[in-house]
Protein backbone atom coordinates (compact mmCIF):
# COMPACT_ATOMS: atom_id res chain seq x y z
CA UNK A 1 0.00 0.00 0.00
CA UNK A 2 1.96 2.76 -1.31
CA UNK A 3 -1.12 5.78 -1.29
CA UNK A 4 -0.93 8.22 1.72
CA UNK A 5 -4.29 8.62 3.07
CA UNK A 6 -4.73 10.83 6.11
CA UNK A 7 -7.46 10.38 8.90
CA UNK A 8 -9.24 13.54 9.12
CA UNK A 9 -11.44 13.44 12.61
CA UNK A 10 -10.49 12.00 15.69
CA UNK A 11 -11.86 9.89 17.68
CA UNK A 12 -12.26 11.77 20.54
CA UNK A 13 -13.82 15.01 17.98
CA UNK A 14 -16.55 11.47 16.81
CA UNK A 15 -18.02 11.06 20.11
CA UNK A 16 -18.08 14.61 21.08
CA UNK A 17 -19.76 15.16 17.88
CA UNK A 18 -22.04 11.97 19.00
CA UNK A 19 -22.83 13.46 21.69
CA UNK A 20 -24.00 16.64 20.80
CA UNK A 21 -23.69 20.48 21.89
CA UNK A 22 -25.62 20.42 24.85
CA UNK A 23 -23.84 18.80 27.69
CA UNK A 24 -24.07 14.91 26.20
CA UNK A 25 -27.79 14.96 24.10
CA UNK A 26 -28.12 13.44 21.06
CA UNK A 27 -30.36 15.15 18.85
CA UNK A 28 -31.04 14.54 15.27
CA UNK A 29 -33.00 16.34 12.66
CA UNK A 30 -36.06 14.57 10.48
CA UNK A 31 -34.95 12.18 7.65
CA UNK A 32 -37.68 12.71 4.77
CA UNK A 33 -36.13 9.73 2.43
CA UNK A 34 -36.79 6.98 4.49
CA UNK A 35 -36.10 5.35 7.85
CA UNK A 36 -36.98 7.13 11.29
CA UNK A 37 -38.33 10.46 11.22
CA UNK A 38 -36.32 11.61 14.56
CA UNK A 39 -36.87 14.11 17.06
CA UNK A 40 -34.98 16.22 19.19
CA UNK A 41 -33.69 14.68 22.26
CA UNK A 42 -35.94 17.10 24.38
CA UNK A 43 -39.27 16.25 22.34
CA UNK A 44 -39.13 12.77 24.13
CA UNK A 45 -41.86 11.71 27.41
CA UNK A 46 -40.04 8.67 28.76
CA UNK A 47 -37.04 8.43 31.02
CA UNK A 48 -33.74 9.94 29.42
CA UNK A 49 -31.24 6.85 28.33
CA UNK A 50 -27.93 7.21 28.81
CA UNK A 51 -25.93 5.04 26.52
CA UNK A 52 -21.94 4.49 26.04
CA UNK A 53 -19.77 5.25 23.31
CA UNK A 54 -16.45 3.65 23.88
CA UNK A 55 -13.47 5.90 22.54
CA UNK A 56 -13.09 4.01 19.17
CA UNK A 57 -15.34 4.82 15.97
CA UNK A 58 -17.40 1.59 15.76
CA UNK A 59 -18.54 1.47 19.58
CA UNK A 60 -19.56 5.52 18.21
CA UNK A 61 -21.46 4.64 15.36
CA UNK A 62 -23.39 1.67 17.30
CA UNK A 63 -24.23 4.21 20.12
CA UNK A 64 -25.50 6.95 17.69
CA UNK A 65 -27.69 4.46 15.53
CA UNK A 66 -29.13 2.98 18.63
CA UNK A 67 -30.16 6.74 20.26
CA UNK A 68 -31.49 7.95 16.75
CA UNK A 69 -34.03 5.06 16.78
CA UNK A 70 -34.58 5.36 20.55
CA UNK A 71 -35.90 9.27 19.96
CA UNK A 72 -37.61 8.31 16.74
CA UNK A 73 -39.77 5.19 17.89
CA UNK A 74 -40.09 5.13 21.58
CA UNK A 75 -39.88 8.60 22.43
CA UNK A 76 -37.23 8.42 24.78
CA UNK A 77 -34.50 11.17 25.54
CA UNK A 78 -31.16 9.96 25.06
CA UNK A 79 -27.92 10.93 25.89
CA UNK A 80 -24.46 9.34 24.31
CA UNK A 81 -21.57 9.35 26.90
CA UNK A 82 -18.15 9.46 26.02
CA UNK A 83 -16.20 7.04 28.63
CA UNK A 84 -13.64 4.40 28.41
CA UNK A 85 -14.06 0.51 28.97
CA UNK A 86 -12.21 0.68 31.74
CA UNK A 87 -14.30 2.73 33.96
CA UNK A 88 -17.81 2.40 32.03
CA UNK A 89 -18.78 -0.89 34.73
CA UNK A 90 -19.37 1.53 38.03
CA UNK A 91 -21.50 3.86 35.89
CA UNK A 92 -23.61 0.69 34.50
CA UNK A 93 -24.01 -0.95 37.92
CA UNK A 94 -25.03 1.76 39.68
CA UNK A 95 -27.70 2.88 37.07
CA UNK A 96 -25.85 6.22 35.90
CA UNK A 97 -25.64 4.20 32.47
CA UNK A 98 -27.96 2.43 31.11
CA UNK A 99 -26.26 0.43 28.46
CA UNK A 100 -23.11 -0.27 26.30
CA UNK A 101 -23.56 -2.30 23.07
CA UNK A 102 -19.99 -3.37 22.19
CA UNK A 103 -18.07 -4.89 24.56
CA UNK A 104 -14.78 -7.34 23.64
CA UNK A 105 -14.94 -9.90 26.18
CA UNK A 106 -11.39 -10.44 26.32
CA UNK A 107 -11.06 -7.03 27.88
CA UNK A 108 -13.24 -7.96 30.56
CA UNK A 109 -10.99 -7.96 34.03
CA UNK A 110 -11.96 -9.53 37.30
CA UNK A 111 -13.21 -6.45 39.24
CA UNK A 112 -15.61 -5.76 35.87
CA UNK A 113 -16.73 -9.28 35.79
CA UNK A 114 -17.87 -9.14 39.45
CA UNK A 115 -20.24 -6.57 38.63
CA UNK A 116 -21.77 -9.24 35.97
CA UNK A 117 -21.47 -11.99 38.75
CA UNK A 118 -23.49 -9.76 40.79
CA UNK A 119 -26.19 -8.97 38.77
CA UNK A 120 -26.10 -5.71 38.83
CA UNK A 121 -24.93 -5.54 34.87
CA UNK A 122 -26.78 -7.86 33.04
CA UNK A 123 -25.83 -9.88 29.74
CA UNK A 124 -28.43 -8.58 27.46
CA UNK A 125 -27.29 -10.82 23.70
CA UNK A 126 -24.67 -10.41 21.20
CA UNK A 127 -23.85 -7.52 19.20
CA UNK A 128 -23.18 -9.47 15.57
CA UNK A 129 -20.15 -8.44 14.76
CA UNK A 130 -16.77 -10.44 15.38
CA UNK A 131 -13.71 -8.31 16.43
CA UNK A 132 -9.99 -9.40 16.32
CA UNK A 133 -7.55 -7.68 18.30
CA UNK A 134 -3.40 -8.50 17.38
CA UNK A 135 -0.32 -7.40 16.24
CA UNK A 136 -0.49 -5.67 12.66
CA UNK A 137 2.34 -4.63 10.18
CA UNK A 138 2.20 -3.33 6.61
CA UNK A 139 1.74 -6.12 3.81
CA UNK A 140 4.80 -4.34 2.57
CA UNK A 141 7.00 -5.53 5.29
CA UNK A 142 6.20 -8.63 5.10
CA UNK A 143 6.36 -8.58 0.88
CA UNK A 144 10.40 -7.44 2.18
CA UNK A 145 10.58 -9.90 5.30
CA UNK A 146 8.46 -12.91 4.85
CA UNK A 147 9.69 -14.06 8.00
CA UNK A 148 7.41 -11.34 9.31
CA UNK A 149 4.36 -12.96 9.04
CA UNK A 150 4.75 -14.46 12.39
CA UNK A 151 6.39 -13.53 15.70
CA UNK A 152 9.42 -15.69 15.67
CA UNK A 153 10.72 -13.25 13.12
CA UNK A 154 10.82 -10.45 15.63
CA UNK A 155 13.42 -12.43 17.86
CA UNK A 156 16.44 -11.67 15.98
CA UNK A 157 17.72 -7.92 17.29
CA UNK A 158 18.80 -6.70 13.92
CA UNK A 159 15.36 -7.15 12.95
CA UNK A 160 13.90 -5.38 16.01
CA UNK A 161 16.33 -2.66 15.04
CA UNK A 162 14.70 -2.23 11.75
CA UNK A 163 11.76 -0.61 14.04
CA UNK A 164 13.68 1.13 16.42
CA UNK A 165 13.13 4.62 17.21
CA UNK A 166 15.00 7.52 19.19
CA UNK A 167 12.83 6.86 22.36
CA UNK A 168 13.42 2.45 22.22
CA UNK A 169 17.28 2.83 21.80
CA UNK A 170 18.25 -0.96 20.32
CA UNK A 171 14.94 -2.23 21.01
CA UNK A 172 12.17 -2.12 18.13
CA UNK A 173 9.31 -0.05 19.21
CA UNK A 174 5.57 -1.58 19.36
CA UNK A 175 3.20 0.91 19.06
CA UNK A 176 0.40 0.88 21.43
CA UNK A 177 -2.88 3.15 21.27
CA UNK A 178 -4.68 4.79 23.70
CA UNK A 179 -3.74 3.23 27.29
CA UNK A 180 -7.34 2.79 28.19
CA UNK A 181 -7.59 -0.27 25.62
CA UNK A 182 -7.23 -3.61 26.73
CA UNK A 183 -3.54 -4.33 25.77
CA UNK A 184 -1.56 -7.01 26.73
CA UNK A 185 1.04 -6.75 24.11
CA UNK A 186 3.97 -5.71 27.31
CA UNK A 187 3.24 -9.46 28.81
CA UNK A 188 3.21 -10.68 25.26
CA UNK A 189 6.50 -9.08 24.27
CA UNK A 190 8.33 -9.93 27.55
CA UNK A 191 7.17 -14.13 28.28
CA UNK A 192 8.07 -14.18 24.18
CA UNK A 193 11.63 -12.89 25.11
CA UNK A 194 11.23 -10.26 21.61
CA UNK A 195 13.55 -7.26 21.84
CA UNK A 196 10.79 -4.66 21.84
CA UNK A 197 9.20 -1.94 23.80
CA UNK A 198 5.85 -0.58 23.54
CA UNK A 199 5.17 2.88 23.06
CA UNK A 200 1.54 4.34 23.23
CA UNK A 201 0.54 6.68 20.80
CA UNK A 202 -2.46 8.31 23.05
CA UNK A 203 -5.19 7.54 20.95
CA UNK A 204 -6.82 5.75 18.16
CA UNK A 205 -6.60 9.03 16.17
CA UNK A 206 -2.47 9.06 16.66
CA UNK A 207 -2.11 5.89 16.06
CA UNK A 208 -3.94 6.43 12.48
CA UNK A 209 -1.93 8.95 12.52
CA UNK A 210 1.64 7.38 12.68
CA UNK A 211 0.92 4.44 10.34
CA UNK A 212 -0.14 7.25 7.98
CA UNK A 213 3.28 8.65 8.37
CA UNK A 214 5.22 5.23 7.82
CA UNK A 215 3.41 3.73 5.24
CA UNK A 216 3.70 7.20 3.08
CA UNK A 217 6.98 6.49 3.60
CA UNK A 218 7.30 2.52 3.45
CA UNK A 219 8.98 2.09 6.66
CA UNK A 220 8.64 -0.66 9.16
CA UNK A 221 5.94 -0.54 11.81
CA UNK A 222 4.10 -3.31 14.45
CA UNK A 223 1.50 -2.61 15.71
CA UNK A 224 -1.76 -3.07 18.18
CA UNK A 225 -4.19 -2.94 15.57
CA UNK A 226 -7.91 -4.70 15.51
CA UNK A 227 -10.44 -5.74 13.11
CA UNK A 228 -13.30 -4.33 11.98
CA UNK A 229 -11.79 -1.21 11.11
CA UNK A 230 -11.29 0.64 8.09
CA UNK A 231 -7.50 1.13 8.86
CA UNK A 232 -6.93 -3.07 7.68
CA UNK A 233 -8.15 -2.02 3.81
CA UNK A 234 -7.11 1.07 3.51
CA UNK A 235 -2.88 0.46 4.44
CA UNK A 236 -3.13 -3.15 4.07
CA UNK A 237 -2.56 -4.49 6.99
CA UNK A 238 -1.51 -7.63 7.95
CA UNK A 239 -2.33 -10.03 11.51
CA UNK A 240 0.94 -11.15 12.18
CA UNK A 241 0.34 -14.81 13.66
CA UNK A 242 0.86 -14.98 17.52
CA UNK A 243 0.91 -18.12 19.46
CA UNK A 244 -2.61 -19.26 19.00
CA UNK A 245 -4.73 -18.35 22.02
CA UNK A 246 -6.39 -20.97 24.45
CA UNK A 247 -8.38 -20.10 28.04
CA UNK A 248 -5.31 -21.07 29.94
CA UNK A 249 -2.52 -18.42 28.78
CA UNK A 250 -5.37 -15.52 29.77
CA UNK A 251 -4.92 -16.97 33.56
CA UNK A 252 -2.77 -15.08 34.98
CA UNK A 253 -2.37 -11.54 32.56
CA UNK A 254 1.11 -11.18 33.51
CA UNK A 255 2.29 -14.71 32.28
CA UNK A 256 0.37 -14.22 28.83
CA UNK A 257 2.42 -15.20 25.90
CA UNK A 258 0.14 -15.88 23.09
CA UNK A 259 -2.42 -14.38 20.86
CA UNK A 260 -5.53 -12.17 21.59
CA UNK A 261 -8.55 -14.18 21.14
CA UNK A 262 -11.66 -13.61 18.76
CA UNK A 263 -14.23 -11.64 20.24
CA UNK A 264 -17.53 -11.82 20.16
CA UNK A 265 -18.81 -8.62 20.74
CA UNK A 266 -21.40 -8.59 23.37
CA UNK A 267 -23.72 -6.03 24.34
CA UNK A 268 -24.52 -4.89 28.14
CA UNK A 269 -27.26 -3.07 30.43
CA UNK A 270 -27.76 -1.87 33.72
CA UNK A 271 -30.03 -4.26 35.64
CA UNK A 272 -32.37 -1.10 36.80
CA UNK A 273 -33.18 -0.92 33.00
CA UNK A 274 -35.38 -3.35 32.84
CA UNK A 275 -37.41 -0.98 35.49
CA UNK A 276 -36.62 2.45 34.11
CA UNK A 277 -37.68 1.49 30.30
CA UNK A 278 -38.24 -2.04 29.60
CA UNK A 279 -39.59 -1.02 26.14
CA UNK A 280 -35.53 0.61 25.54
CA UNK A 281 -34.39 -3.08 27.31
CA UNK A 282 -36.37 -5.15 24.64
CA UNK A 283 -35.08 -2.93 22.15
CA UNK A 284 -31.60 -2.95 22.75
CA UNK A 285 -31.97 -6.80 23.62
CA UNK A 286 -32.86 -6.85 19.90
CA UNK A 287 -30.13 -4.49 18.18
CA UNK A 288 -27.59 -6.09 15.99
CA UNK A 289 -25.06 -4.99 14.51
CA UNK A 290 -23.08 -6.99 12.18
CA UNK A 291 -19.00 -6.89 10.84
CA UNK A 292 -20.53 -6.17 7.22
CA UNK A 293 -22.83 -3.30 8.45
CA UNK A 294 -19.71 -1.77 10.86
CA UNK A 295 -17.07 -2.67 7.41
CA UNK A 296 -19.64 -0.24 5.34
CA UNK A 297 -19.78 2.53 7.80
CA UNK A 298 -16.39 3.09 8.95
CA UNK A 299 -14.72 4.05 5.92
CA UNK A 300 -17.31 7.08 5.74
CA UNK A 301 -16.13 8.46 9.56
CA UNK A 302 -12.22 7.24 9.45
CA UNK A 303 -11.28 7.96 6.32
CA UNK A 304 -13.88 10.32 4.95
CA UNK A 305 -14.11 12.27 7.70
CA UNK A 306 -17.99 12.43 7.75
CA UNK A 307 -20.01 13.10 11.06
CA UNK A 308 -20.98 9.56 13.28
CA UNK A 309 -24.51 11.00 13.32
CA UNK A 310 -24.99 11.66 9.49
CA UNK A 311 -23.45 8.30 8.74
CA UNK A 312 -25.72 6.44 11.58
CA UNK A 313 -28.91 8.69 9.71
CA UNK A 314 -27.89 7.36 6.25
CA UNK A 315 -27.99 3.34 7.43
CA UNK A 316 -30.98 3.50 9.15
CA UNK A 317 -32.20 4.96 5.66
CA UNK A 318 -30.81 2.38 3.92
CA UNK A 319 -32.09 -0.75 6.26
CA UNK A 320 -35.23 0.13 7.68
CA UNK A 321 -35.94 -3.61 7.45
CA UNK A 322 -33.39 -4.69 9.62
CA UNK A 323 -34.22 -1.75 12.25
CA UNK A 324 -38.27 -2.35 12.04
CA UNK A 325 -37.42 -5.92 12.93
CA UNK A 326 -35.92 -4.86 16.49
CA UNK A 327 -38.98 -2.34 17.10
CA UNK A 328 -41.22 -5.71 16.60
CA UNK A 329 -39.96 -6.84 19.87
CA UNK A 330 -41.70 -4.77 21.72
Amino acid sequence: MKKRIWIVISTMALLLAACGDDGGTATTEAADDGGAATTAAAGGDGETINIVANPWTASGLNAEIAAQLIEAELGNPVEIVAIDENTMFTGLSDGSLDAVLEVWPSGVVEEEQAFIDDGSVVDIGELGAIGKIGWFTPQYVIDENPELATWEGYADPEVAAMFATAETGDNGRFLGTDPSYSQYDEAIIANLELPFQVVFSGSEASTVAELDARVAAEEPILMYWWTPTAAVAAYDLVNVLLPEYNEDCYADPAAIDCDYPEDVLTKYASAQLAEKAPNVLTFLEAFTITTEDQLSMLPAVEIDGEDAADVAAQWIADNEDVWSAWLAAQ
